[in-house]
């Protein structure tokens, strides 16, 4: 059966004397220029005509997901398609039904609109991700979806993929399925990593164990710092050197990582710092460093009670006041110690109901270790290192207001030091 473009060639030809063995040739030829020519035309027209009219749409609007839309391209992918239907539909009109040229374009254009009906699908589906990211807030960071959409995708576009090759090779599909289904252990190995990365993104999904914002450390990949984006087979860390690990999503199971989302949660931030003490500095105070520490008012409570305290046992065991032996007595170490607690509890950046501690550590070669252990309100990086500082900085310059001495190893300058003592002890002669 003859088309309508054809038929009026025929006639053309019959009239101008052309030989009868060359008319379908010619016929067919002009007819597909002319069907090739529509369609780019058409095609040109519509997806002008559609996106000048979806853009003004999507602007008029006060709802956000038709943004979201036009933002993951699904309407400028939309627009291609629909000049393939037409040209679908008007094959018969320019192409003799039946022919060989008719079925080759025919299934060409229907294997274009199976791809370009998956990869419409595609952009949907990162729409509806979009959608997801920017309308449920704190649960998209928990429960992120992107890796479940891009695992719809791979299905999405194999199955795509199977119907453009059946469709041009016009095969049941069927056949390819039974010849997938026995390339299923090669199938395995190419998408080994999709696979894990799925069974991975469903059990750190349903443990809650890391989510998009999240603070991570995982030295075995070299990763410190948030994370950015998760997807079907990698977690993307930006470490606070700004620089990004991608780390498989699968290690994420199978390795030891920490997630410092715990902290951010709990609202406090550890602060813990030692003080190395000069165990030679350490002594009992005398009466007049009694009498100007008890007027501090962080001590005032705390000296009041004390001495209290020492004069009572002191006195049930009759043990005389200058016994530094057998009674007891305030130290300069002790009294520092109740400082730093008094301070430390006072202190307005500190995070209340949370542990707050003054100890002692094992002593070592480097002194007495004193270590202070609490945890500030303030979990912002910056101003906690601020924080920290600062009470590093007063209870070391505070350390010879009682007597005490910091401990710290030798170093170049005292080295010298001591040669230059050697040395002019040489020369003056002393032993």
């Amino acid at each position: 059966m003859t088309s309508i473009i054809t038929d009026l060639l025929e006639r053309f030809w019959e009239e101008s004397g052309l030989p009868g063995g060359w008319i379908g040739l010619f016929n067919e030829t002009i007819a597909l220029l002319i069907f090739i020519a529509v369609v780019l035309i058409t095609a040109k027209l519509s997806s002008t005509l559609i996106l000048l009219i979806v853009h003004r749409m999507v602007k008029k609007t006060k709802t956000t997901w038709d943004d979201t839309l036009m933002e993951s391209r699904f309407f400028i992918r939309l627009s291609r398609l629909l000049p393939a239907i037409a040209a679908y539909i008007l094959i018969p009109a320019f192409l003799t039904a039946g022919g060989g040229m008719s079925v080759f374009v025919c299934r060409l254009t229907v294997a274009y609109i199976a791809g370009m009906s998956a990869h419409i699908c595609a952009a949907f589906l990162n729409a509806i991700n979009l959608i997801y990211r920017n309308d449920a807030g704190e649960t998209a960071k928990r429960k992120p979806i992107k890796g479940y959409i891009q695992l719809a995708k791979v299905f999405l576009y194999i199955i795509g993929g199977i119907l453009v090759v059946t469709t041009l090779l016009n095969v049941s599909p069927l056949g390819i399925l039974s010849g997938i289904g026995a390339m299923s252990a090669v199938l395995m190995l190419v998408f080994k990593d999709s696979i894990l990365g799925f069974v991975s993104s469903m059990q750190l999904s349903g443990n809650d164990m890391v989510r998009i914002g999240d603070w991570i450390e995982m030295p075995a990949y070299n990763a410190d710092g948030d994370v950015i984006d998760i997807t079907l087979q990698s977690v993307k860390v930006q470490n606070w050197d700004k620089t990004i690990t991608a780390i498989p999503i699968y290690a994420l199971v199978s390795d030891s990582f920490k997630n410092w989302r715990g902290m951010s949660d709990s609202g406090g931030r550890r602060i813990k710092r030692s003080i190395y003490i000069d165990m030679r500095s350490v002594r009992f105070l005398t009466e007049e460093e009694i009498g100007r520490l008890s007027a501090l008012p962080p001590l005032a409570a705390y000296m009041k009670s004390k001495l209290a305290e020492i004069t009572e046992y002191n006195k049930a065991r009759a043990i005389p006041e200058d016994d530094y032996v057998s009674g007891r007595h305030l130290t300069n170490l002790g009294t520092y110690r109740a400082y730093t607690e008094a301070y430390l509890n006072a202190l307005p950046q500190a995070a209340k109901g949370m542990t707050n501690m003054v100890r002692y550590l094992q002593p070592d070669g480097n002194g007495l270790q004193m270590e202070i252990y609490l945890f500030s309100a303030d979990t912002s990086w910056v101003r906690y290192e601020r924080i920290q500082a600062d009470i590093t900085d007063h209870l070391a310059a505070i350390l010879s207001e009682f007597g005490l001495k910091a401990f710290q190893n030798p170093s170049g300058g005292d080295v010298q030091l001591i040669a230059e003592a050697l040395g002019a002890c040489g020369k003056a002669g002393m032993p």
